[in-house]
């Protein structure tokens, strides 16, 4: 097994050294055997969508495509069965990759056995490639180094899980940290810790990034930017889904920012390389205790990574002191003019990527239940499974009955609520229209006719004036707003007659068509207390005096409604 995995090793250094011919970019990360599955998890769910609208995929459909396409890759599909929509399948698993900028292992294999890179010695046959990345060699090397069956403990069984889980979520880091193009990287980081962006966030973070045709990250990162140093010209991001994960997203972004000063600040490839991975476990663990097994898994899983940074520097070093036996100290370096500045950090780069490709090449999950679906050691480390968070949430279009009666029920509640909210009662209230005509459907019914015309009285400053072609605006016993009701009663029967009025008296009237009433401030205490009557026959004043007699009853409850010194000046303005 270790001989086999050293071969695969050793195939994926040629892949470096002769990366021009395999890829356009330095940075392309390898695809290991768990990467490989859960792309085309992702690829399936959403050939399903396509096809079937659910972006959705049964553990079952994913073994047995898994099992084909390793065959198909290989060359070695002869009398199996093609699963449905395969041809879809296949090319969007391509296209993943394609975007993501990675390789997988069989590409790189036959692409090293295309150009004749690997030497006879070294070679490897497809059945053996099929046997490692299916898990089948791993399982039977177990098999024969464990003579006797061991019962593993459940609680070892989680740790097992956890550890997987922190070493994913460190390498993830650095593979963002070299290749900014690794949306299944990014998904694995996003949240991790809690950034408050979950599903909602990712999805539309993914959506926008199809929509501009670019990473998850750079989407991310040119949105941050935009306001960061937008300033005017950024204002339509306003209405942005993104601005409501404004700060979970920067400080994602961020942090990857720090991560990458790092990397292009320390000359040291070695101090470098801790400087990074102390980052990220200090970053991870950050809010949680220390005997949470998430922080226990993160640590343990730093400390290997580090020691393997270690060894691959040393590795480095003496390969490079090999090569160079021999060499006049005169000959001029490679890219002496550029080496400080373009190519600073490149040698961090180029260690990190190594360290990658030996964790690409390990031996892959055995349960793929647990690495393709939900289970409790990812929720007790707050993390969400990739199918989730590529899965967008359901949402309401408002054709269905459920949502839509939901809506009435809430539309008719607030009406109600509305509609029980008691009137604002204040000092001003005679001067709304409301409360005349509440008050007028309490008391029109008891008003008493009158067949000759009630005698009005004009005020002047303050106190009553008489004379014939004076009109009363207000009666002198009673409350104003009882007034108000038997005038317009009179208004209505056509039974009410009044003289002209002076034209000194245009500032205090008594408009009866808009039912407004317009008082002067001084008058309204001496109409109420003052008030004096006027000089005309004794039959009309006791005639007067019985109605306003058997009125008294009926107003106390308009009795509260009288108006206060200072109403009358405060009525006319807002009249106005």
């Amino acid at each position: 097994m270790v001989t086999f995995q050293q071969k695969i090793l050793h195939l994926v250094k040629c892949f470096r050294r002769q990366w021009p011919l395999f890829s356009n970019s330095e940075r392309t990360t390898v695809c290991g055997a768990d990467c490989m599955l859960m792309v085309l998890q992702l690829s399936m769910a959403e050939v399903n969508k396509q096809h079937l609208g659910d972006f959705t995929v049964s553990l079952s459909d994913v073994l047995e495509t898994w099992n084909y396409l390793l065959h198909d890759k290989l060359g070695l599909s002869e009398n199996m069965k093609e699963p449905e929509n395969y041809g879809d399948v296949k090319k969007a698993y391509h296209a993943f990759l394609a975007r993501s900028n990675m390789l997988d292992l069989i590409d790189i294999y036959r692409k090293c056995c295309s150009l004749g890179l690997l030497a006879e010695d070294e070679s490897i046959y497809p059945v053996q490639l099929l046997e490692f990345i299916s898990g089948v060699m791993n399982a039977q090397e177990n098999g024969s180094v464990l003579s006797t069956p061991t019962r593993i403990n459940r609680q070892d069984k989680e740790h097992v899980k956890v550890a997987v889980l922190a070493k994913k979520s460190v390498c993830s880091y650095l593979s963002l940290l070299v290749n900014s193009k690794d949306d299944l990287a990014l998904a694995h980081i996003l949240n991790v810790p809690d950034r408050g962006l979950g599903r909602e966030a990712f999805t539309n973070i993914k959506h926008a990034s199809q929509e501009r045709k670019m990473s998850i990250f750079l989407m991310a990162t040119s949105f941050i930017r935009t306001i960061e140093l937008g300033g005017r010209e950024s204002a339509s991001s306003l209405y942005d889904p993104l601005r409501a994960h404004v700060k979970g997203l920067s400080n994602f972004v961020n942090f990857i920012d720090k991560l990458q000063e790092i990397v292009g600040e320390i000359l040291n490839t070695r101090i470098a390389g801790g400087r990074i991975l102390s980052t990220v476990k200090m970053h991870l663990i950050k809010g949680r205790s220390n005997g949470d097994p998430f922080c226990q898994a993160v640590e343990e899983a730093v400390q290997d990574l580090d020691l393997k940074i270690k060894n691959i520097i040393d590795s480095q070093q003496e390969t490079s002191t090999a090569s160079t036996t021999g060499v006049s100290p005169a000959r001029p370096k490679l890219h002496s003019i550029n080496h400080g500045t373009a190519y600073y950090g490149r040698d961090t780069v180029k260690v990190l990527l190594v360290l990658l490709d030996e964790e690409a090449v390990s031996p892959p999950t055995q349960n793929k239940a647990d690495l393709l679906c939900d289970n409790e050691s990812l929720n007790l480390c707050g993390i969400t499974s990739v199918l989730t968070l590529f899965r967008s949430p359901a949402r309401s279009s408002g054709s269905s009955p459920k949502p839509l009666r939901q809506r009435i029920l809430k539309s008719m509640d607030e009406k109600v609520i509305k509609m029980k909210q008691s009137s604002i009662k204040s000092q001003f209230a005679c001067t709304y229209k409301n409360d005349l005509s509440e008050m007028n459907g309490q008391h029109s019914c008891a008003i008493p006719t009158c067949k000759h015309p009630v005698p009005k009285q004009h005020l002047k400053a303050g106190k009553p004036t008489e004379g014939p072609n004076s009109c009363l605006d207000v009666p002198g016993l009673g409350t104003i707003s009882e007034s108000v009701h038997q005038t317009r009663s009179y208004t209505e029967m056509g039974k009410l007659s009044c003289q002209p009025r002076n034209k000194s008296s245009e500032n205090e009237q008594m408009d009866l068509n808009n039912d407004k009433i317009i008082c002067d401030k001084e008058s309204e205490p001496s109409l109420q207390k003052n008030t004096k009557r006027l000089k005309t026959s004794s039959s009309s004043k006791k005639e007067l005096d019985s109605k306003v007699g058997g009125k008294r009853k009926q107003t106390k409850t308009a009795s509260k409604n009288k108006l206060i010194a200072g109403q009358a000046k405060l009525t006319r303005f807002f009249q106005v």
